[in-house]
This record gives structure tokens, sequence and C-alpha cells, in this order.
């Protein structure tokens, strides 16, 4: 499996150029398996409650079949964050996979709210999480702040996800995320976490890039530094296999022990 991940900085408020630059990018991605691009990346994270009730759109619509068009068109898959209205008149921050034959896999709603900004824009989904198989692998999703929880990614461990994809927005002070926590899932859950970020500024947010693909014995397949790129990272699945024969998290957890946890 190769990933692209792609490091930005925002276009706000602009989704007609970040889907002509998305389409460009996919272009040069072209030979990967999936491109993943950072949280929000249709309209930009931060735009405030108004721009988001104006230009959140359904999971199916123009957005969506514009980006499998463009999936068709550069032989890959691309999941990306955009503001999803549902039925029922609700915002979600959401990210899409859609593969390269242009077929929608899932979509998910980011369940951890971070902070004043998150609040204001979204509500927080709760639907389970997905697991979506793509050429061979196993591939569940998180966005951003939803990583740094860590009963999240081991539901998706344990529900047998081999890749996580977290489209992200992780801006200054929080650097650490993406240096250690990244890290730290990929090794607890023994499985591959891609995590694309943005760069630069949006408003007063500063954004730490470092996106990133982790893998299972903590070493990292592809590592951005803190400007625009493009990186692609090949996942080794003996790696994976031989950090699970060593030693295996999800085998010797005692449930037992955690009762406690959802009381508290």
């Amino acid at each position: 499996m190769r990933v692209a991940l792609y490091q930005c900085s925002p276009l706000p408020l602009d989704p007609a150029a970040n889907l002509q630059r998305l389409h460009q990018v996919a272009l040069e991605a072209r030979g990967a398996d999936v491109l993943v691009l950072p949280e929000m990346f249709l309209t930009g994270y931060n735009i405030g409650v108004d721009a988001v009730n104006v230009l959140a759109e359904v999971y199916n619509g123009e957005w969506a079949q514009q980006i499998a068009r463009i999936a068709k068109a550069a032989g890959l898959a691309i999941a990306y964050g955009y503001p999803e209205r549902s039925e029922d008149g609700q915002i979600y921050n959401a990210v899409q996979l859609i593969d390269a034959h242009g077929e929608r896999l899932a979509n998910y709603r980011k369940s951890h709210l971070f902070g004043d900004l998150d609040h204001a824009m979204f509500s927080a989904g709760d639907s389970e999480l997905p697991i979506v198989e793509l050429n061979g692998w196993k591939l569940g999703f998180l966005i951003c702040y939803d990583l740094e929880f860590p009963e999240n990614a081991r539901r998706l461990a344990l529900a047998g996800a081999e890749l996580i994809l977290v489209p992200t927005a992780n801006m200054q002070p929080y650097e650490f995320i993406a240096d250690v926590t990244v890290r730290a899932r990929a090794i607890e859950n023994q499985c591959f976490v891609a995590y694309a970020n943005y760069c630069g500024h949006e408003g007063e947010l500063q954004y730490c890039g470092q996106s990133s693909i982790a893998a299972p014995d903590g070493s990292r397949p592809a590592l951005a530094g803190l400007d625009e790129a493009l990186i692609v990272g090949e996942l080794d699945r003996q790696l994976m296999e031989d950090c699970r024969a060593a030693y295996n998290y999800l085998h010797d957890r005692r449930p037992e022990l955690y009762d406690d946890l959802h009381k508290h």
C-alpha cells in the first residue's frame, strides 16, 4: 500500500480553488493507492459558524461528484475533509473516502470536538467507526482531536484496522501531538497511522505541519517538515506482522481490569 499525504496551507472559503489544486495534486500523486488531505480541506477549518452554515454540503453532493471524477482521472482513492450537512440539518466535521473508481467507500464524522471553535461550528458524530477495505488493507478513520483519545484508535484496531487515516488541523503549541502521539497510537495498536496536517496560518491559528505516516514500530516511512509538501510512504505489511508476532498488545490486553473506565 502506497499512501500519499498532501500538507498545505488552507485556502479558506474557496471550495472551487481547493478542488482545482486537488486535481493537480492527485495527478502528481499517481502511483499511490490513496491520497489523504487535511481536515476541512474543501473549505478551510477556521472559518466560523456563519461560513460553515453556508458552505456545508451533503455527503453525496456536488463536491463528492467532482472528487469522484478526480479520483478516477488520477487512478487513486482520495480521503478529504469537509463540512457535512446531514438530512436533519445538523453540520458535522467529516471525512469521506472515494476510491479510484469514483465510488464512495466511507464517511466518518468527527466524534470529539476541540475547544470553542469546533463546538461553535459542528455537532459531534456518534456513529460507529467504519472499517473499509482498500486494495487488500483494512482502513479506519479519525479526525484530528479524535486521535488524542486512545480509546478511538484502540476501537479501530480491535475492529481490524491496519491503517488509520487522520485528516487534521493541528496548530501550535501542540506540535508534540504530531511528533509523539501519532507514533504512540501506531505502536500501541500495531497498525499504521497516516496523519495529514496543514501548514502556514489561518486567522489566528498557526499550523504545525509535520504530516507523517507512522509505522507499528514507531518509524515514519514518510515525514513532512513545516512547509507545503506532497509526501508518499510505502506500508510494509511484513513489518506489521513482525511487530505483532514479537508482542501483541491486542492479545495481551486484560479487558476485565478495565470495566470501571466507562464509569468515570
